[in-house]
């Protein structure tokens, strides 16, 4: 297994290789199937573990029939909560950032439906899933509670990863009475799952205290510590592997069970496990979006103006945990009003606990808001595009603060210029095609903020022209690795074919977290930052020795750029990296960097992407089916370090929102807590027949505080406008305003 990548010489480029829509650097990996994913992995002596869950959603578990999967050939050990060494921390307890109660057989308690409830080790796979099956466990069986009427209301302390539950500005109560004009509308949003391609993985193996994984991860040298801590072992002992991920969305940045159980498993046989979550099994233990109810309350003034936003959100989350979808924060940053006032609450239900899930409070908060916001545009009798830029916020609404950049405005008349926007009609009904379908065309605002997480990397100079660049990053599919290969080459001055990119793997430099759109200005900034200080230090070589053509020059009075340093005054004035180490007499050169922006600026600033969807849908009107036939976005999201890949996350950005809006629910037994569509057959998603013509552009924008590259993520943001527009042209098709997502047939029938 490889976790250190190279251009093909065919992708060469001379100069800057920033903006270039270069192909991925593993693509060739990829589609030859020579790529190497977590579950490829088969250490000699290997045996495989098959994580058994519970069957109903609440009470305990009375009995496992342990004699009959140990008497079956092949199986080699099940552990049970009657022979489950502790763990050195308690699964229990919260630990590090993205901390999270789990599972891993503490007891006999049930709390949700697939909980693990033991494990089988065999020599195969097809042993120890006969065997997990001979565990035939039986119940106490308690009423399991499953809605938002049935689960513990209560007012969580923190929403998302540990923002604050509640927000207000202004004088709400003014605002409203000073309206002429209102709304007072809800939505509802379903528990979803994120049913990666790649299921979560593990293969797990142990040598002496050294404990080697092979796992599919979002956030390498983090997870590193948090293994190292439940099993009571340094850091550095963990050697954790994930060159390759079939996708992620959140979910494989948090600690759960099954891992836990499947390392537990290795160190007791003393030999290799692999554990493989099977498809139902992705329906429990490993996160998903939680549920929603949001209330939202418009006031507007005369001429259309807001002068109260309320968002109300409550969550469902586990009976154990606390992870609340922050539905109700996409109403702060976006459009401008007196008065704003957005306030969480929280249903304690049984199932496994949510957690961060593409775009995390932004997706179901903006669904909700981009509905009411065109509720409140018809209620004003304006154009929900004028209405939108009617109540543009040229300062943050929620702080004041002025934005890094914003060329929102810009995406509004892009967007609605190649979307045709201009000839629509504002009253719904009125659009029909040659088939007599109605056509509906609707809108919604994108946005999604900029974080930065620590990161580090570390940058080498070789002798002969080359360079070495490392960071522990994580590539889910979205290019990660070839936007920070070419970020790497820029800050080093060299073509980027003579970069090699090495990641994927704990011992190199954290490259903090793969999530929040926030990976490549994180540690592209740290290699980038790595790259120029490896660049200063062969600077201030050449510039101090007399035999160079470049002595004296000092390092501001120094360009590099395609593995040479040049003079700025005098460019025959000039040498190569080679040279220079040669006669220093240098192997390599280092440079580290890190991956942060300047704090006054993260302080003083309001720092987002933004966009505009425009969606065209048309539906039959007898049978009430929905077909989405354009989708049009356009993005602003910074310097643009790959348009390729950055069109490729908005496209399945804008993806997610069609299967948002209109397919994606998970559905439990009401009785029995148990997921009923618990495969991607009953669980719906977008198929090739579902996808409309896309058309993402990129609007150009130069953001110089955000970090020093000027990135910003495009990973997120494409969903949060796309389930608004999608469900405001159904309206305008039908002139049925559904209020719960998915949007079914049955809400448009009558």
């Amino acid at each position: 297994m490889s976790d250190s990548l190279a251009f093909p010489t065919s992708h060469a480029r001379m100069g800057s290789s920033s903006g270039q829509p270069l192909t991925r650097l593993d693509g060739h990996l990829k589609v030859t199937g020579t790529a190497t994913y977590a579950a490829d992995n088969h250490p000699q002596n290997m045996a495989h573990a098959v994580i058994a869950v519970s069957s109903i959603a609440r009470g305990r578990v009375t009995s496992l029939d342990v004699a009959a999967a140990m008497a079956h050939p092949g199986v080699i050990e099940v552990i049970t909560p009657a022979n489950c060494p502790p763990l050195a921390l308690d699964p229990d307890q919260k630990h590090g950032l993205f901390g999270f109660r789990f599972d891993a057989l503490q007891n006999d308690r049930v709390r949700y439906a697939k909980q693990p409830i033991a494990v089988v080790v065999a020599e195969t796979l097809e042993a120890a899933t006969e065997g997990a099956r001979l565990l035939a466990p039986t119940y106490d069986v308690e009423p399991a509670r499953m809605g938002f009427d049935d689960g513990e209301h209560y007012d969580p302390p923190a929403v998302g990863i540990g923002a604050p539950p509640s927000f207000a500005k202004g004088d709400l109560a003014a605002g409203h009475a000073a309206a002429t004009r209102s709304v007072d509308t809800t939505y509802e949003t379903p528990a979803q799952y994120h049913n990666a391609m790649e299921p979560h993985a593990m293969v797990a193996e142990w040598n002496g205290d050294h404990l080697t994984i092979d796992s599919p991860n979002q956030a390498i040298v983090m997870s590193r510590a948090l293994f190292a801590g439940y099993f009571g072992i340094p850091p550095e002992n963990v050697l954790l592997r994930s060159p390759f991920l079939g996708g992620g969305f959140g979910s494989k940045a948090i600690m759960n069970g099954p891992y836990i159980l499947t390392i537990l498993a290795a160190r007791m046989l003393q030999r290799p496990v692999k554990m493989v979550l099977s498809r139902d099994q992705m329906f429990g233990p490993v996160g998903h979006r939680g549920a929603t109810q949001q209330h939202l309350r418009l006031g507007m003034d005369a001429e259309g103006r807001l002068t109260a936003l309320e968002h109300n959100a409550v969550s469902t989350t586990s009976s154990f945990d606390d992870f609340i979808e922050p539905a109700a924060n996409a109403s702060h940053n976006i459009y401008a009003s007196p008065a704003i006032s957005t306030r969480h609450g929280a249903v304690r239900i049984d199932t496994g606990t949510p957690g961060p899930m593409r775009a995390p409070g932004e997706a179901s908060g903006s669904a909700a808001l981009e509905c009411a916001i065109d509720e409140a545009a018809l209620a004003c009798g304006l154009d929900p595009l004028e209405f939108r830029l009617l109540n543009y916020a040229e300062t943050d609404p929620a702080t004041g603060r002025p934005f890094s950049s914003k060329a929102l405005r810009e995406c509004y008349a892009e967007g609605a210029k190649a979307f045709g926007w201009a000839g629509r009609p504002l009253a719904p009904r009125q659009m029909q095609d040659d088939e007599g379908r109605l056509i509906g065309w609707g809108m919604g605002t994108a946005m999604f903020p900029c974080p930065m997480f620590p990161a580090s990397a570390r940058a080498t100079l070789r002798s002969d022209g080359t360079a070495l660049v490392e960071t522990a990053g994580a590539d889910m599919g979205q290019g990660a690795w070839t936007a920070l290969a070419q970020i790497a080459a820029d800050g080093l001055g060299l073509e980027v074919e003579r970069v090699e990119f090495r990641s994927g793997i704990s011992d190199l430099p954290d490259a903090g977290v793969a999530g929040g759109s926030g990976h490549t200005a994180s540690a592209g900034t740290a290699l980038h930052n790595a790259g120029t200080e490896a660049i200063a230090k062969l600077t201030e070589i050449a510039t101090a020795d007399p035999a160079s053509p470049l002595f004296g020059a000092g390092n501001a009075g120094v360009e590099a750029r395609n593995g040479r340093l040049y003079h700025r005054g005098d460019e025959t004035r000039s040498e190569s990296y080679a040279e220079i180490m040669a006669r220093a007499g240098m192997a390599s050169l280092e440079g580290n960097g890190t991956g942060t922006r300047d704090p006054k600026d993260a302080e003083e600033l309001a720092m987002y992407s933004h966009g505009a969807v425009f969606a065209e849908v048309k539906v039959d009107p007898d049978l009430c089916q929905v077909l989405v036939t354009r989708l049009v976005g356009a993005f602003a999201a910074g310097h643009v370090i790959n348009p390729r890949l950055a069109r490729s996350q908005l496209y399945g950005g804008m993806i997610w929102g069609v299967s948002f809006a209109l397919h994606e629910e998970a559905v439990h037994d009401r009785r029995s807590g148990r997921p009923l569509n618990a495969d991607l057959a009953g669980y719906h998603i977008p198929v090739h027949a579902d996808i409309p013509a896309m058309q993402a552009l990129l609007v150009e924008e130069d953001d110089p505080y955000v970090n020093v590259l000027g990135v910003k993520g495009v990973g997120e943001i494409g969903v949060t406008g796309t389930v608004g527009a999608i469900a405001n042209a159904i309206w305008h098709a039908t002139g049925i305003r559904s209020h719960r997502f998915p949007i079914r047939i049955e809400d448009l029938i009558g």
